[in-house]
């Protein structure tokens, strides 16, 4: 009988793991990859940040919260996590003008306690090839990189050496919930297997709902949405760190950031219906390339891609987001549960690669009472 059993390895099932084996709890964690963090949780922007733009929507406690978890992150893996410069250019085309951009980082640099400043019109030269027609002015201000997956497997990892136990290649299959907890049942590398909990934990991420129809009796589920966000690396070098990009086609956020001795562009947001291991529509990578070369001068064919690749974020939906676009949707984590006397399985939707430990404290806290 173990306290928890974790559905999804990858940043959220790594973090939670970690956080119960903190507390004394037994733990396993059952992912389907033969790695954590092959899915989602390997296919983000890489960044540690609090989210600049969700000061725009009002999203405070998300930016705060993130800009606090940064700080922890900064300290706590600094081979892993670094700070880096990020540029805004605004061009008279820009939809935010100078004055509202300056107003958000002003505000950001109170939450990170990192300032932010102007860059002068005679650098301007100095950036990367930028384009300077039109340019009105540019933001430079701190945020942070990662490597995701390795981040993912080193906070399991941290996790394994405190106690708890890992199955890759595990695929779960069933869940009988009755009074004194679950019977679960899943494929461990050929074999069907079957094992107790008091709990189960599903951090399946883009197959949250998948899990919730093998579990009886069946627990309600969350509305949601899946997006599909690709990225393109590309051959090139940044030598002043990452830029922050007003896509000319839709006025959403596009990163150019230096990767693994290239040039790493994202992401996009094409809304899917089904669970799956995506690869990058054309589209989207026409897209990323088309970002680009609107603000460089250096242009990028298609030719130039040297990797693609796609993940799936989760979006709670609720009624006010029928007329919102994926870009302007709130952000915070669901932790969902039936409202009844005793809930046997809690369920993650949505979810931040910076907020993972705090996503982790707070499921630890929800579920404190039911075991």
């Amino acid at each position: 009988m173990h306290d928890l059993i974790i559905i999804g390895g990858g940043i959220h099932g790594a973090a939670v793991a970690q956080a119960a084996v903190q507390q004394g709890l037994q733990v396993r964690v059952l992912e389907q990859f033969p790695q954590p963090g092959m899915a989602t949780s390997s296919k983000s922007s890489k960044l540690i940040h609090g989210g600049l733009r969700y000061l725009e929507t009002g999203q405070f406690k998300l930016v705060r919260e993130c800009l606090d978890e940064r700080r922890y992150l900064l300290k706590a893996y600094p081979d892993l996590v670094r700070l880096v410069p990020f540029q805004i250019p605004v061009y008279t085309s820009t939809s935010r003008r100078p004055w509202k951009i300056r107003l958000g980082l002003a505000l950001y640099s109170l939450f990170s306690r990192k300032s932010f400043h102007s860059v002068a019109r005679k650098q301007w030269p100095q950036l990367d090839g930028l384009k300077t027609e039109n340019l009105q002015a540019v933001f430079q201000y701190a945020d942070a990189q990662t490597d995701d997956k390795k981040l993912t497997r080193r906070i399991m990892q941290e996790a394994i050496q405190l106690g708890a136990e890992l199955h890759t290649d595990a695929q779960f299959i069933s869940a009988h919930c009755g009074d004194n907890g679950c019977d679960v049942q899943y494929r461990h590398q050929g074999e069907n297997k079957h094992t107790k909990c008091k709990l189960l934990i599903n951090c399946a991420g883009p197959w949250v709902n998948s899990v919730l129809d093998g579990v009886h009796p069946c627990p309600t589920k969350r509305d949601m949405e899946l997006v599909l966000g690709t990225h393109i690396v590309v051959p090139g070098k940044l030598e002043h760190g990452i830029y922050y990009l007003e896509a000319p086609q839709d006025r959403r956020a596009v990163f150019v950031m230096p990767w693994q001795d290239n040039m790493l562009i994202g992401t996009t947001e094409t809304p899917v219906t089904e669970p799956h291991n995506p690869t990058p529509p054309d589209t989207d990578i026409d897209y990323l390339l088309a970002v680009h070369n609107h603000y460089f001068s250096h242009k990028l064919s298609r030719s130039q891609v040297l990797e693609a690749f796609a993940g799936l974020r989760v979006l709670p939906r609720s009624e006010h987001d029928a007329s919102r676009s994926a870009f302007s949707r709130p952000r915070e984590t669901i932790i969902h549960f039936d409202d009844i006397p005793r809930p046997k399985v809690f369920s993650l939707y949505g979810g931040k690669l910076t907020a993972h430990r705090a996503t982790a404290r707070q499921l630890m806290q929800v579920i404190a009472p039911y075991l």
